[in-house]
């Protein structure tokens, strides 16, 4: 019997995420805060709601992790110039070494994981994920 592919999707991204958080225990951060972390590797700043699609979570609910990594002082809020509605999310610069080291451990991860497939089939996952999402 062939298991459903979202059972499947979320056994792996589950296993992921585990993973991810014990090579990276040291930072004692969460899995939401490491997803978040990671989104904001790319040095760009986000707004709550664009950071909240990014990560796939409401804003309401990425309210506890935005406080706790900003106690930790990894990220700031700031206003947008122009809109004092809209909340920015920017790394500091300990926030920055640590997204840094954070993309670097899941790009090993993943390259680790995927060394044995070829890149038909890593296309082909691709393809289902679009589909899906």
């Amino acid at each position: 019997m062939t298991t459903s592919v979202l059972l499947a999707l979320h056994r792996a991204t589950h296993a992921t995420v585990h993973r991810l958080a014990t090579e990276l225990v040291d930072l004692d951060l969460k899995p939401a805060e490491l997803n978040v972390m990671a989104t904001l590797a790319d040095g760009s700043a986000r707004t709550v709601s664009r950071l909240g699609a990014d990560v796939g979570s409401k804003p309401t609910t990425l309210t506890g992790v935005l406080d706790r990594l900003e106690r930790r002082e990894l990220i700031t809020r700031g206003v947008r110039a122009g809109d004092r509605r809209s909340v920015v999310i920017t790394l500091t610069p300990a926030g920055e070494e640590t997204a840094a080291l954070i993309a670097k451990t899941a790009r090993d991860l993943e390259h680790r994981a995927l060394k044995g497939l070829s890149d038909k089939q890593i296309a082909g996952f691709h393809a289902v994920v679009e589909a899906l999402s």
